[in-house]
């Protein structure tokens, strides 16, 4: 496995052809020079040691020489090291409520930013765990699969948004069986669920879904975010908000947190319920409880410390360069009494 640590540098190997194009029009108007003062015969036996082949020969070394620099700066590396890395920790999907109702105020700035921020400081306290992300509103899509690479976690996070979801609602269901199936299949109790949601969703669907969860050995912590007492739902443009979503009578919308749905879901599946609050969403606990599972030794292979290997292009440049400094642009007397250049191109 290789790689070059600064791809930007082989914009120079352009530098190249015209290299070529400049040596070229320089042979050129210097034979035509030399035409002009005589006969061309005459002049090969008055300057019998030029060499038009050694310059073509030095041409040649000297390119050689800056490609080899070239490919120096660029620097070559190599994964020579295969780790086989161990772990215990756990599998964490993180199902996040997306839906309209979350950009209800009644947290600040809005439940769905509250969340994105707990989760953001969550990721800081994962030490081996794998973690996942989950969008959901009225259908569920795998935003991020299961990973041990925190900055992409965070990375995708960032981007998550209430518009990502074209289907508005409040599907639990497809959310918790969506994460069921997106775990490995492997044996052991060291998958979580953590579900958060304002949890508006009266279907049944979703506590048969976190029983059938609950079967497979897989835990499912919930989160509730929001009021009870209910806040109406925003219509924001350009981060203004411009009034409050209304039904078709024209009554404002009012969200409210349905705890009593997320604490039976939690209960199917030997999770805990939590209901977050201005100053902490819960995640700390959740975490804790998380930590009670017996966890499953994880091994994985990778390439590691990549090792630099500009050293060798370097050396080769330096001696391209070397012999092209020792060749002269003349035939020696030594190699004219040995023929070695007695059919060159002058």
């Amino acid at each position: 496995m290789f790689k070059f640590e600064h791809t930007i540098y082989f914009y120079a190997f352009a530098a190249i052809p015209f290299m070529v194009v400049i040596a070229l029009i320089y042979f050129y108007g210097r034979r035509k020079k030399l035409s002009r003062i005589g006969d061309r015969n005459l002049i090969e036996r008055l300057i019998p040691y030029a060499s038009m082949r050694k310059r073509i020969i030095k041409l040649v070394l000297f390119l050689l020489g800056f490609s080899s620099l070239i490919l120096a700066i660029c620097n070559l590396q190599t994964g020579s090291k295969l780790t086989e890395v161990k772990r215990e920790g756990a599998d964490i999907l993180v199902c996040l409520d997306v839906s309209n109702s979350m950009l209800a105020q009644d947290l600040s700035p809005n439940r769905l930013l509250r969340a994105k921020y707990a989760l953001e400081k969550m990721i800081d306290l994962l030490e081996g765990d794998r973690m996942g992300l989950i969008i959901f509103a009225g259908e569920a899509y795998v935003q991020l699969p299961i990973t041990t690479d925190y900055a992409a976690a965070k990375m995708f996070l960032e981007s998550i948004g209430p518009g990502m979801v074209p289907v508005q609602g409040t599907n639990l269901a497809e959310a918790i069986k969506l994460a069921s199936e997106s775990f490995s299949t492997d044996e052991g109790k060291n998958r979580a669920i953590i579900l958060i949601t304002d949890g508006e969703n009266h279907e049944s669907a979703a506590i048969e879904a976190a029983e059938e969860a609950g079967k497979k050995g897989i835990m499912i912590n919930t989160i509730g975010i929001g009021s009870e007492n209910g806040v109406p739902i925003p219509l924001i443009e350009n981060g203004v908000v411009k009034g409050y979503r209304k039904d078709r009578e024209g009554q404002t919308v009012v969200t409210k947190l349905n705890s009593d749905l997320l604490k039976t879901i939690a209960s199917k599946a030997s999770g805990v319920f939590v209901q977050a609050s201005q100053a902490d969403l819960g995640l700390t606990a959740i975490l804790d409880k998380i930590g009670e599972l017996d966890k499953t030794k994880l091994e994985s292979k990778m390439y590691s410390d990549y090792e630099d290997q500009f050293q060798w292009f370097l050396g080769l440049s330096l001696i391209f360069f070397f012999i092209e400094f020792l060749i002269s642009e003349r035939v020696s007397e030594w190699f004219k009494r040995i023929n070695l250049f007695s059919h060159a191109v002058k």
